[in-house]
């Protein structure tokens, strides 16, 4: 198996697919909130929390839908708490159940590598852009003046900003832009403190200030790390917008309150407009939308918010909608028991679905008169015990491979009933994997239902060279069971004739009953003189077949049953049923004080409990 193939059938691949498709819907909701939030409020530090919180939301659901959907790891059972796995919700689910959500439930986890992939690619821009910023505060930097770094000082006073701010022009720097968090550096292109007017300057270095003293460098950086791990979500992108426009709205207002003159910083911005070089970990003075910041700057009473909100609230109405009518979670059937009903508990559906086929009729008798959980649990880990081949290791190797044949089951041979249920499924989780398999899925020469041969070279209690047959007579991927495997040429060879369907089937022999008398069944069973009953195969006994075999049988003058004929029973049944029945014999029946051959019909039941 190949790297690729184990990560998707990991179930850390499949949290993290589901992970991903909860959080197209959660992040969509989200969004949808800000928008109406935004539509409304008009303080840039307002929205910029509301954003800020937006994100951080998405984050939050992220992770906690993450820990909802990954799976516990698996521990041995306890003596105050029971863990047992069913047939009816193993960890794969069954291949050929039809369906849109099963479709797509088996689609996510290929979800988790182009994730990663996307985050790697991710990864490696933002390492990039981190050593771009390193350079630029190491190489080719100088420091400002005396006079600008004790402006400087001043105007963090303005700002009451208490943490000490580096002052340094840049030959590579092409705007001026904020680098650290802890030990922040304003870097400002050289040429650019005597180029421009000192009120424009000022003005562009309390923007920077402001940035350091909201700290918005580190949120600068932790927002591209969100970008980065939701890279797949417009809802993440266009939050993330939000917060930068805001960001740098938040600190114009800042500047202004400070300056009371709008018309010269809007001028220093335009002057900024020539070069957008700056990394991207960096916060830069001419972030966001210029235009935009600019006619702000200058018609603050004009609305510029009223009808983006609601064009957003719009796109993302409509993908949320999309998203809910497409994804359909995967259909979760719960598999009936053996006995045709639903399981009441945990224990009933172990004893009806996962050992179903290896347990025992004194320890299922036993089981059933046991009356508290406690008991029963006590009975489970007995159970297994018993069967453990290392007594005293941590683990069970029989418990497991028991339970890996169920799930194989499940995967491989479902069709309208679980795969535990089938016929192959039957016989792999009895006696395991076929030594020989002979597949013809288009039909073999002579037949044209698809069918397969499996050969086992012996099998404890039936014997050496038992080939079992199974066929696909409907063409729906229900393989029956054609041939008894019980050991023995001959006994294969008769029973190769035991297809469910018509019947006078071979090896029965036919008989015209025009020359017998048909009397009713219940009217001849009180004729019957001695009846033999059936040896329970073992092959069906170890698989826990039971039910009725219909018989049409010929009794001749004499008494005894000279002709017999398959009506309807399991094919593993059938031949105990006429080999016993061919040893009853009967009251003759008279006709005018003249002995008749009758036709008539048996009933031979095959119960386990019996």
């Amino acid at each position: 198996m190949s790297f690729m193939e184990t990560l998707v059938l990991s179930p850390l691949a499949s949290a993290i697919g589901w992970t991903i498709v909860h959080s197209l819907w959660e992040g969509a909701a989200v969004a949808l909130a800000l928008a109406a939030i935004l539509a409304v409020v008009r303080a840039p530090s307002l929205r910029y929390a509301a954003a800020r919180a937006a994100m951080l939301i998405i984050v939050v659901a992220c992770a906690f839908t993450f820990v909802r959907v990954m799976p516990e790891p698996a521990t041995r059972p306890h003596k105050t708490q029971l863990l047992l796995p069913t047939a009816s919700s193993p960890t794969i689910a069954p291949k050929n159940a039809g369906g849109f959500g099963s479709e797509f439930g088996g689609a996510v986890p290929w979800l988790a590598p182009i994730w990663i992939a996307g985050v790697l690619v991710f990864c490696l821009r933002y390492a990039a852009c981190s050593l771009s910023a390193y350079r630029l505060r190491r190489r080719g930097v100088c420091c400002a003046s005396e006079h600008w770094q004790n402006r400087i000082a001043e105007l963090s006073a303005q700002l009451h900003l208490s943490r000490p701010v580096v002052l340094l022009e840049s030959c590579l720097a092409d705007v001026p832009a904020v680098l650290g968090h802890l030990r922040p550096v304003i870097l400002i292109p050289i040429g650019m403190l005597g180029g421009l007017p000192a009120a424009q300057v000022e003005a562009i270095l309390l923007h920077e200030l402001a940035h350091v003293r909201r700290g918005d460098y580190l949120v600068n950086v932790l927002q591209r790390f969100i970008e980065g791990a939701l890279f797949y979500h417009p809802a993440v992108w266009w939050i993330s917008s939000v917060m930068r426009s805001e960001r740098e709205n938040c600190c114009d207002d800042a500047v202004i309150a400070i300056t009371a003159n709008p018309h010269d910083y809007a001028v220093a911005l335009t002057m900024l407009e020539h070069s957008r070089s700056a990394p991207e970990l960096a916060v830069a003075a001419q972030g966001g939308n210029l235009v935009k910041r600019v006619r702000r700057l200058l018609y603050p009473a004009t609305p510029q918010h009223g009808r983006m909100p609601l064009l957003a609230a719009a796109v993302l109405l409509l993908t949320f909608t999309t998203v809910l009518l497409a994804w359909q979670p995967p259909v979760q059937r719960t598999a009936p028991t053996a006995q045709g009903a639903a399981a009441t508990s945990p224990y009933d559906r172990w004893l009806n679905e996962d050992v179903v086929y290896i347990i025992s009729g004194r320890e299922r008798a036993a089981f059933k008169t046991l009356t508290t959980d406690e008991e029963r649990l006590k009975f489970v880990e007995q159970f297994w015990l018993r069967r453990d081949p290392t007594p005293g290791t941590p683990q069970n190797e029989f418990k497991e491979e028991h339970y890996r044949r169920i799930a194989y089951a499940n995967e491989h041979f479902a069709s309208n009933d679980p795969g535990w249920k089938t016929d192959r499924g039957r016989i792999y989780i009895t006696f395991g994997p076929p030594d020989e398999l002979e597949s013809h899925p288009r039909g073999s020469p002579g037949s044209t239902a698809p069918n397969e041969k499996w050969l086992y070279r012996h099998i404890d209690g039936i014997g050496d060279a038992v080939i079992v047959e199974f066929t696909d007579t409907n063409h729906t991927g229900d393989y029956r069971m054609t041939m008894d495997p019980n050991g023995g040429n001959d006994a294969r060879a008769n029973a190769r004739a035991f297809v469910p369907g018509p019947v006078n089937q071979e090896p029965f022999q036919k008989f015209d009953s025009s020359d017998a008398i048909r009397v009713p069944a219940r009217r001849q069973e009180k004729n019957l003189l001695m009846k033999v009953d059936p040896v329970y195969p073992p092959l069906a006994l170890q698989a826990r077949v039971q039910g009725v075999v219909r018989l049409s049988i010929v009794i001749g003058k004499d008494g005894s049953v000279s002709s017999v004929n398959l009506v309807s029973g399991h094919p593993l049944l059938a031949p105990a049923a006429t080999e016993a029945v061919r040893q009853w014999v009967y009251k003759p029946t008279l006709l005018n004080g003249e002995p008749v051959e009758v036709a008539t019909e048996v009933d031979v039941n095959f119960t386990l409990d019996r």
